[in-house]
């Protein structure tokens, strides 16, 4: 996942409520929309202290498409052009809403090319129906950057 960056301040998602008005990333909202596919994504419960992450994924095993925003900026270390991407967050449905209060807005198919398109507005950035979605814990190691970052068994359930 790749971050919007603006200026100096950047951001891995973009509230779904705010992104049409919000400067920065109104323009991106009206023209530089994107689907984001994924197999699923990760959310943590509990104390600070002691994180237990929650591997979401489609009910159904298909690939998720969440609704996203792209944006092209120039890295001020290097002055290279780069391209990044947010994914558009909404408020969480009830089933969701045990582990966060936020998801990301999950696109329905019927929805995808009028997002594309920008004729689509907030109205498909909806909370994903009940039974979209499944979870089920996993390894800690998630909560470790930089050490098996690929690491297919990540996804994995615990016993």
């Amino acid at each position: 996942m790749e971050k919007v960056r603006q200026g100096n301040t950047a951001k891995f998602n973009a509230r779904g409520e705010e992104a049409a008005g919000k400067p920065m990333y109104r323009e991106a909202f009206r023209k530089r929309r994107c689907i984001i596919p994924a197999s699923g994504f990760y959310e943590w419960t509990g104390p600070k202290t002691d994180r237990q992450p929650h591997y979401f994924t489609a009910a159904n095993g298909q690939i998720l498409a969440f609704a996203g925003l792209w944006e092209r900026w120039k890295d001020p270390a290097n002055g290279e052009d780069v391209l990044s991407c947010s994914i558009i967050t909404i408020g969480a449905n009830k089933w969701m809403g045990v582990y966060h209060d936020r998801m990301p807005a999950v696109l329905d198919e019927r929805d995808f090319d009028a997002w594309l398109d920008g004729s689509a507005g907030p109205e498909v950035l909806k909370p994903a129906p009940e039974d979209l979605l499944r979870e089920h814990p996993v390894s800690t190691r998630v909560n470790k950057s930089g050490f098996g970052d690929d690491d297919p068994t990540l996804t994995n359930p615990i016993g």
